[in-house]
């Protein structure tokens, strides 16, 4: 049986299961599988201590093993995060606001937060249009390709987006792609002017997106929508009312946190 240590605090705590979840959080943040010597030692952990920890976990699926033998998150950990996003508030809103607007039914409409450098899909509902992709909760793709990670970025401050996208730039998902970050703040100055920001064939060819930020109760932006279409609909005139009705949903998610603007 697990013993129960007490902090200084007075409080009770139970090793393993810290150790556990500090693997776990390890391997969320590391971005890419990692071997268990490298785990162990970035962790500090005794070998054995950590041998046994990977075996447990990995019987759990709450870790998973490349067919290199690599480490990396596993399914049951989405089955929870699924979970507590099918209880968010936000995800909730965005559920409702979708359901009462028939007039988007054909567009494949999609909810996501900033992750890094990359935007992460808390909730999709895809149209009937073949787009060449099919959006998916817990889908990552990096942000500054993405209409809603554009619209986010665009609510910092150009100082914030520098430190955020410092470093190697990330690989062009197709010819279009925003190709540096100078490039990627001009683009920003005009989603700013806009209103809302346009992904014009940079996450696919032939598809085409328009974004908006949703903000919480201080005005920061915390979370963006998306509206996915065909590429031939992107007329100046379709991507301003499509901008404009997705400015509205973006609004309104606000307002449910808070924000007063």
């Amino acid at each position: 049986m697990e013993r129960l240590e007490q902090t200084g605090e007075g409080q009770l705590t139970v090793p393993a299961l810290r150790r556990a979840v500090a693997i776990l959080d390890h391997l969320a943040t590391c971005g890419e599988p990692v071997s268990p010597a490298t785990l162990t030692k970035a962790l500090g952990l005794p070998k054995s201590t950590a041998h046994g920890l990977i075996l447990v976990l990995d019987e759990l699926d709450l870790i998973a093993r490349t067919p290199q033998g690599l480490l990396r998150l596993g399914p049951r950990s989405l089955r929870w995060s699924n979970a507590f996003l099918a209880q968010s508030d936000l995800v909730e809103e965005f559920r409702r606001h979708l359901a009462a607007d028939e007039s988007l039914s054909d567009h494949s409409v999609t909810l996501s937060v900033l992750d890094g450098t990359d935007v992460v899909y808390l909730a999709c509902r895809n149209g009937a249009a073949p787009l060449g992709i099919t959006f998916r909760i817990g889908m990552r793709l990096a942000a500054p390709f993405t209409a809603t990670g554009k619209a986010m970025f665009s609510g910092m401050a150009d100082a914030d987006v520098r430190r955020i996208l410092k470093g190697t730039w990330p690989d062009l998902l197709t010819p279009r792609s925003v190709a540096s970050l100078d490039v990627f703040l001009a683009e920003l100055e005009a989603t700013r002017a806009r209103g809302y920001s346009i992904d014009d064939g940079q996450v696919r060819l032939g598809m085409a997106c328009v974004g908006a930020a949703v903000r919480d109760a201080q005005g920061q932006p915390v979370a963006g929508v998306a509206l996915s279409f065909m590429e031939g609909e992107a007329s100046p005139q379709t991507l301003d009312r499509l901008g404009g009705r997705l400015r509205g949903i973006a609004e309104a998610l606000s307002r449910s946190l808070g924000w007063a603007g």
